[in-house]
């Protein structure tokens, strides 16, 4: 469970990164030109994980801003003090440091970590871009990513972990779900499986509802996702 919750901790911190050769077709180009980096904000996360017999959940306040980095304070939890403690705190507090480290950046969606393929759409019009990481990296995800094809903005990314973190994971299945915050394509929902030798299947469920954006109040908070 906590090498579950700590190979995907990270949002997209980076700055933006130049289109080359590669990734010059739109709206792969409109993608990558688009992205300046996470602003500042405040949020609320609701975290729930389980594995085995145990489950457990939290409800979380967290603050990022460039210069002070991500911090966090818990302010409802429930369910196992071992989940709570060895996963959702492990993942709380890793996503502290490697930010902290200024380490995020190796998971961006740069053309240092990802070629990007050939684009295709989906039954609901989005544009369907192939996303192969440039090296067997736990941080990195083999799968696609689904684009607003008018604008490049990102909707969702489907895949696998490009590389299992240890023996005892088999695979890890990551869907996240980008929604426009605040005038920010912001993530909103991250959903994580694995399957783990001998334990079965362990899953992690993270929803982000933004209160304030670069200083700016969101007016109409996201409460569906945010709900169970």
């Amino acid at each position: 469970m906590l090498l579950l919750a700590t190979t995907w901790v990270t949002v997209t911190y980076g700055g933006a990164p130049k289109p080359d050769s590669e990734t010059a077709t739109a709206p792969v180009a409109q993608f990558l030109a688009r992205q300046h980096g996470v602003p500042p904000h405040r949020a609320t996360r609701r975290l729930v994980a389980s594995g085995g017999s145990q489950s457990g959940w939290m409800q979380v306040a967290t603050v990022y801003s460039p210069h002070a980095g991500f911090h966090y304070e818990v302010t409802d939890e429930g369910g196992s003090s071992y989940v709570r403690t060895k996963v959702l705190r492990a993942l709380l507090e890793s996503e502290r440091q490697l930010i902290g480290k200024g380490e995020s950046a190796r998971s961006a969606f740069v053309a240092a970590n990802y070629t990007f393929g050939s684009v295709g759409h989906d039954p609901s019009g989005l544009a369907t871009v192939l996303l192969s990481p440039r090296r067997k990296d736990p941080e990195l995800v083999a799968g696609t990513l689904f684009l607003q094809p008018d604008t490049g903005d990102i909707v969702r990314l489907e895949g696998q972990l490009a590389r299992s973190p240890s023996f005892w994971i088999k695979r890890v299945n990551i869907v996240r779900t980008y929604e426009r915050v605040g005038g920010v394509v912001l993530p909103v929902l991250l959903e994580s499986q694995a399957e783990l030798r001998m334990f079965g299947r362990a899953t992690l469920r993270m929803t982000y509802d933004y209160a304030e954006i670069d200083g700016r109040a969101v007016t109409a908070a996201r409460q569906a996702l945010a709900a169970y």
